[in-house]
């Protein structure tokens, strides 16, 4: 990784998006996304229900194709590779779905070895040794032998996270990673995902509408519009509560206070203070 590089300021991009269309069939859900993603940024989709920011993480992986449009990789354009090419290519990418996707039926330790064991040509020994460094990365040391079903919400997440990181990634891809946590394990889950961008110099892009982790994790960002089927604002999140002057933004990340702040029942602590008025007037348009 060339962390130092990100360190010194110098952004390289990493993912590029360059005029995306998604659609099914005939009906289009986003047109004409353009937006890059730097090696070590933590890039948040984010948007109100409906608009597409799943259906775009799936696009970023390999799982969607385009409509139009082209998804890079450094100089590499996802959609251009032959299908063996791509699913070799997407080796590259962990995921981390919403539910975990752990198998019930395997114990953690079988869950993280069962892709090394399809996928490479390791022995017993040295995937017993992947499996235990990737559980100890996630704060699960000791739990090889538990079940799914044995552990709580919160650590399925970090499990899912041990297994999307089996073949160290360079991506780290999130599709709504605090869903059902409360606000404890959430913040957990987002300070592990500092460190892992810190410790290891990971790319990851997160799909939320979590106001408190794209606060807390995020330093840039996409804002996918489900009325105009388009990207209306990019960048740094807390920069965007504090500037940006598009009204569907600002509902958004202020959950429709005028003065921002946490939304009810959540701690204050997790939200930037005192900015939501800075972007409350102006009119429609891309910031």
């Amino acid at each position: 990784m060339e962390k130092d590089k990100v360190a010194a300021g110098t952004p390289e991009p990493h993912i590029i998006v360059r005029d995306l269309t998604m659609a099914y069939g005939e009906q289009v859900i986003q047109r004409d996304i353009t937006f890059t993603v730097n090696r070590g940024d933590i890039f948040i989709i984010m948007g109100g229900s409906g608009c597409g920011k799943s259906t775009l993480l799936r696009h970023l992986i390999g799982l969607k194709e385009p409509a139009r449009g082209e998804v890079l990789y450094g100089d590499v354009n996802l959609w251009q590779l032959s299908p063996d090419e791509r699913e070799q290519f997407m080796r590259h990418f962990g995921v981390l779905y919403q539910g975990g996707a752990l198998w019930s039926s395997m114990t953690l330790a079988e869950n993280i070895s069962l892709p090394l064991e399809q996928y490479t040509d390791l022995s017993r020994a040295q995937i017993g040794e992947i499996v235990s460094l990737k559980l100890s990365l996630v704060g699960l040391a000791g739990f090889e032998d538990y079940y799914p079903s044995e552990i709580s919400g919160g650590m399925k997440k970090r499990a899912g996270l041990a297994r999307a990181m089996a073949f160290d990634p360079e991506i780290l891809y999130f599709d709504e990673p605090s869903a059902g946590l409360d606000p404890i394990s959430a913040k957990l889950l987002d300070d592990l995902i500092l460190e892992l961008r810190d410790s290891l110099g990971t790319t990851i892009v997160v799909v939320t509408h979590e106001l408190a982790s794209i606060f807390a994790i995020g330093n840039n960002s996409v804002f996918l519009d489900a009325d105009t089927k388009t990207m209306i604002a990019s960048g740094d999140p807390k920069k965007l509560l504090a500037e940006c002057k598009n009204p569907t933004v600002h509902s958004f990340l202020t959950r429709g206070k005028p003065n921002g702040g946490p939304p009810d029942g959540e701690p204050a602590s997790r939200y930037p203070a005192g900015q939501g008025n800075a972007c409350a007037t102006g009119g429609q348009g891309k910031q």
